[in-house]
């Protein structure tokens, strides 16, 4: 949804950069708890902190990997309620799942660091697994207790284990508090809708529009911690609570989403206000008798008669959707240490979280794809309707197959609830001069339970389709033949029609839940060298390591009830086991020597033996992996510092990846050989499994929306990625509180676990032919078509080709003096692109998506991107600050209008062909009264910046309401409101 001119690109970043170097003075590479975005590279304080990235401990160590630190003042002046919307206004990240997924949604929030998938970033609390690896969810964090967030970006599997091919993101809480402190934050979306475009669009359409204006959406975000020293601080009990309840937002409050966008034309000259053929009035497409093929619609008038379809009797599907979730969340837990003596220091935790969210599409309904069966005789039909349906044989017992959309009219809703649960306990300590020890044991379960509501129950609305006439009345045949006595008849051959008494009958719950547990052993010991003599007669420090030992255990149950399986949905388990050793060695060889400040190099190795099985099949198997990384950092003047590293990672397949079971699920995508007249000739089409007899007569995907064949692949194998990084640190003394790192990373995944986009295999079975393609395409056999039970596209996961990225993070940090007028602080993280390639399959072609969006690229992939943060601290009693925030993020340009060969196939958009830069601008205020109450408000997107309107076929994962709203800002300006009270 957005593109990028190269020109453009380049002078913003410049712009961005010359205004940090050319501002005041800063954080200067600190990690100041109470800052707000701090630099790459914790140089001071460092005493204080464990440098996430390395297992080795030592005063004075900084950062050989890039690191950029987020304090708890940049959440406070966000008025952010969860972790992961402050992180996704990174350059670094890309939106994943969130609140404004609605359809579709598990009601989780994730991090996609680097654009290579939520998957291969790992995620830690205080340094330590957050929860089972499938099931990781960062509404767990409590934010209001967020210390700092610290982001290592490229492998870092040598150190943490799998999962950390893109990075790891480590939230420190504080754990240690004495004394009492309360939280509590408010805030809501005022939004102004005066698209006159838009709106024109739904108006053609006889649509209501969207208010003129509205505020709604709020939040409310409550958190309470106490904690205590004892034993002459020895000892510490911390215990915090919490509550967070967000209302919902429907999508017909937005003129952005207040109807479907469609294309108006083949050439997407314009949009148009679209939907469903699954329409209120009743769609009809006869499979046999004596009018196969032909797609009919109910009149208007409520009339038992049927004519022909045609786009007037779209159904618009949005007004009903969720753009923001409801949901209800409460945290609670407990942190604990206690030092016997040097030797030992017990400590513990337990964490606990209980989220219910709902997520709400549009109505249920007899969707086409289901074959339903017809009997001739069926009282509610018309003559004309059963001679057309059946031809001489209307009023006998014989049968006909027919699709039927019939739009309900309740809207479904999907209810989610998430209890999480988190156990450590640990014993650390000295045992020896410069040696420390650390041993813990971690225990984490996630509860999954999901109830789909107001969904039709597709094996009774047969047995309500199947109906006679009984002395005049019309009866379910179910309740002659004593199969169901319960069934009610239902008449869906005139609009409106459906006795209102009869209706819920067809109506089921199902239900599914998952129990993932993780449980990890783990033991390490830390020592420095130095204090034996053990270092280079160059250097002041000695040689630092680290050696440990992990024992870690994933499993996952999930089950489904009867009325899930009639969807496809089946039952799944598996147990991943992993034992591992580990190494890491840190050698300062120069220090304070001319033209060598610093020269130190670091290097890591682990090795894992990974077991896994599936109890329900027997199966089981086994895989070994090394993994390792080398570093140098190089200070030629205390003004420079060099850094260079590479990282060989790898990523075990989690247990959904391998045991997953096959099911089918909705993907936006197009089939090019629907309707009456294909996009492509009969020859190409016969590829994809057509026949000459069904071409011309296959329904088109209804909304846009075909279905995919998803689930795990048992003999998959790690990933593995390489990652090099290379980078320096200016900290001129010239220039104080000044500080400028620039690194570039280049990150390659190889064997990739994933799947093949259906609309990549659409576009490349039709323009190349290419047989692989090709043959995952399962068609109908009846009808064709590519949604229902029977018509899909294979995209299952298997071992891919490989995903390339690469590009440069820019961080600068610079704060000055003004007089008696207070201080300024400028902090600047940026990030240009250079690449990000994916490669499919082996040997059949890769794909760029730098500077793209949409069908095969999903999300935007700008060239650059940046966030500027400038804070005036004004003198006073009461400590104010004023503080603003640049969001830049660069225009793209629609993947089919690329060159690239494999994007060929793809529809044109010449309306959605680019999306031009987005500048956003937060406003934040703070202000203190005697340290012990700090009141804040704020408003982001200050000018109420509309997103981007994006035809509904285009969008693919995390889009939703015509947009992505995890990457724009989708609803309007944020305003909140918030205190924190300490004593």
């Amino acid at each position: 949804m957005r593109k990028i001119s190269g020109s453009t690109c380049g002078s913003v970043a410049l712009g961005a950069l010359a205004v940090a170097l050319l501002s005041g003075g800063a954080h200067s590479q600190t990690i100041t708890p109470s800052g707000p975005v701090a630099s790459a590279t914790p140089d001071t304080a460092a005493s204080e902190i464990v440098v996430t990235g390395t297992r080795i401990k030592r005063q004075g160590l900084t950062s050989n990997s890039p690191l950029t630190v987020v304090g708890e003042g940049e959440i406070k002046y966000q008025g952010a309620t969860s972790v992961e919307s402050v992180l996704n206004k990174l350059p670094q990240f890309t939106a994943a799942e969130n609140e404004n997924v609605s359809n579709g949604s598990d009601g989780t929030s994730k991090l996609n660091l680097r654009n290579l998938g939520s998957s291969r970033v790992l995620v830690l609390l205080n340094g330590q697994r957050m929860l089972p690896q499938q099931a990781v969810d960062t509404n767990f964090v409590p934010s209001s207790l967020v210390q700092r967030v610290d982001v290592v970006t490229g492998g870092a599997s040598a150190v943490y284990g799998s999962d950390a091919l893109s990075g790891v993101v480590n939230f420190v809480l504080r754990d240690d508090l004495d004394g009492f402190r309360l939280d509590a934050q408010t805030s809501a979306y005022q939004h102004s809708n005066g698209d006159d475009y838009l709106r024109g669009l739904g108006q053609a359409k006889g649509y209501a529009t969207a208010p003129s204006t509205v505020f709604e959406g709020d939040k409310v975000d409550v958190n309470g911690a106490f904690g205590k020293n004892f034993a002459g601080g020895r000892g510490n009990i911390t215990v915090y609570g919490g509550y967070r309840q967000t209302r919902p937002i429907t999508q017909d409050t937005r003129d952005v989403s207040a109807c479907a966008l469609d294309p108006a034309d083949d050439a997407g000259t314009n949009l148009t206000c679209g939907g469903s053929s699954n329409n209120q009035w009743g769609l009809f497409t006869l499979l046999t008798g004596p009018n196969t093929g032909q797609t009919l619609n109910n009149t208007k008038d409520g009339q038992h008669t049927w004519v022909p379809y045609n786009s007037s009797f779209l159904y618009n599907y949005s007004p009903t959707n969720y753009f923001q979730r409801s949901d209800k969340r409460a945290t609670a837990g407990a942190f604990a240490k206690f030092k016997f003596s040097p030797l030992a220091e017990l400590y513990g935790s337990f964490m606990y979280m209980n989220d219910h969210t709902f997520s709400q599409a549009a109505p249920s309904a007899l969707f086409q794809g289901t074959t339903f069966t017809i009997n001739c005789d069926n009282p509610y039909l018309s003559s004309s309707q059963a001679t057309t349906l059946c031809g001489p044989a209307a009023g006998t017992a014989q049968t006909e197959d027919t699709f039927i959309g019939y739009r309900l009219t309740t809207p479904r809703r999907d209810d989610l609830r998430h209890e999480d649960f988190r156990y450590t306990l640990g014993l650390r300590g000295d045992f020896a001069k410069g040696f420390s020890y650390d041993v813990s044991y971690l225990r984490s379960e996630v509860r999954y339970d999901e109830t789909y509501l107001n969904n039709v129950d597709n094996v009774k609305a047969q047995r309500a389709l199947n109906v006679v006439n009984v002395n005049g009345t019309p009866t379910c045949q179910s309740v002659i033949d004593g199969s169901d006595p319960s069934c009610l008849p239902i008449d869906v051959f005139a609009f409106n029609a459906i006795d209102p008494h009869n209706l819920p009958y067809i109506f089921s719950p199902s239900n599914t839940k998952s129990r993932n547990k993780q449980t990890v052993i783990s033991g390490s010991i830390n020592g420095d060298l130095g204090e034996y003599g053990i270092k280079s007669p160059w250097a002041e420090h000695g040689i630092g390591i680290a050696l440990g030992a992990e024992h870690r255990r994933e499993s996952l149950v999930f089950t489904a009830d009867e009325i899930a399986e009639q969807g496809g949905t089946r039952d799944s388990d598996g147990v991943i086991s992993v034992n591992e050793g580990y190494g890491e060695i840190e050698v300062p060889i120069l220090s304070d020597l001319p033209y060598a400040k610093a020269l130190t190099i670091n290097g890591g190795v682990r090795y894992s033996a990974y077991h896994n099985e599936q109890h329900s099949t027997g199966f089981a198997s086994n895989f070994n992996v090394l993994t390792y990384k080398a570093e140098l950092s190089y200070a030629p003047t205390s003004d420079l510092r060099l850094r260079a590293s590479y990282n060989r990672a790898i990523r075990a397949p989690n247990i959904s990846e391998l045991f997953g079971t096959v099911s089918l699920g909705n993907v936006t995508a197009t089939d090019p050989c629907a309707g009456a007249n294909p996009t492509l000739s009969l020859e190409v089409c016969e590829r994809t499994g057509v026949t000459a007899a069904q071409y011309g007569l296959i329904p088109e995907c209804p909304a846009g929306v075909c279905v995919e064949q998803y689930g795990g692949n048992r003999n998959v194998k790690p990933e593995k990625g390489d990652t090099y990084t290379v980078g320096l640190i200016l900290t001129p003394r010239a220039l104080r509180n000044f500080s400028l790192s620039v690194d570039y990373f280049h990150i390659k995944v190889k064997d990739y676990i994933s799947n093949i986009d259906p609309s990549l295999t659409i576009s490349q079975c039709a323009t190349t032919g290419d047989p692989y393609y090709c043959s995952l395409f399962h068609r109908d056999p009846r009808s064709g078509v590519l949604f229902g039970n029977d018509g899909y596209v294979v995209a299952t996961t298997l071992n891919t080709g490989y995903l390339l990225t690469s590009g440069l993070d820019i961080t600068s940090n610079y704060s000055f003096g003004i007089g008696r007028y207070g201080k300024i602080d400028f902090d600047l993280v940026g990030t240009y692109l250079t690449k990000l390639v994916t490669e499919p399959l082996p040997g059949l072609g890769s794909y760029d998506c730098k500077g793209l969006y949409g069908y095969t690229c999903g999300e935007p992939s700008p060239k650059w991107r940046h966030q500027l943060r400038t804070t005036w601290s004004i003198p006073g009693p009461n400590k104010p600050t004023l503080s603003l925030a640049w969001r830049y993020f660069g225009g793209v340009r629609l993947s089919s209008s690329s060159d690239q060969p494999a994007f060929e196939g793809l529809l044109p958009s010449e309306i959605n062909r680019k999306i031009k830069a987005y500048n956003y601008f937060d406003l934040a205020t703070t202000i203190s009264f005697e340290k012990k109450l700090t009141l804040r408000a704020g408003v982001n997107n200050l000018f109420d910046r509309d997103p981007p309107a994006i035809a509904q076929g285009i969008l693919s994962t995390f889009g939703n309401g015509n947009t992505y709203p995890g990457v724009y800002d989708p609803l309007g300006r944020t305003i909140f409101i918030g205190a924190t009270v300490e004593f």
